[in-house]
């Protein structure tokens, strides 16, 4: 399926967490959210972007965004992954990549001349009203967390 653009509502989903309680993107209803896919669970660039939005947190509380990861592996991945680096947001698991689908992030990726499909590092961040604000794609973690902030923030600011 293809990105969804910004503009278009973002599609609802009930994912797990790392302790096993659901998330819909409706609870989140009324504030901004940091919807980020990721290609896999204790990895350097995931870990470098996992603990970056970690680190901003208070952040990203203080202009009510919430913030969410989302990648294929399942809850327990997500549990060691969390307890490993302290990481305190919801990491959730889209086992069957429904999710990563639905929002364009299951893409056909290589690695060592070999195709395979999996998840895209891309980024939405979606509005109070429920519609993609920005997307980001190709994500540069060094830098991305900081980027992500300053378009939530003026996300609020608006």
């Amino acid at each position: 399926m293809p990105l969804i653009a910004p503009g278009q509502t973002a599609p609802d989903f009930a994912l797990p967490d790392q302790e096993g309680q659901s998330h819909r993107l409706a609870d989140y209803a009324g504030r901004p959210v940091v919807l980020y896919f990721y290609p896999k669970d204790d990895t350097p660039g995931c870990t470098k972007e996992a603990c970056g939005f970690q680190a901003a947190l208070p952040d990203f509380s203080q202009v009510t965004a919430a913030v969410l990861g989302i990648s294929i592996l399942d809850s327990k991945s997500k549990a060691n992954f969390a307890g490993k680096y302290n990481l305190t947001f919801p990491l959730l698991a889209d086992a069957d990549h429904a999710v990563a689908e639905r929002y364009g992030a299951w893409q056909e990726r290589s690695m060592y001349g070999r195709a395979y499909m999996g998840v895209a590092r891309i980024t939405y961040l979606i509005g109070p009203d429920g519609r993609v604000a920005r997307r980001w794609d190709s994500v540069n973690v060094d830098a991305h967390t900081a980027e992500v902030l300053a378009a939530a923030a003026d996300l609020a600011s608006a």
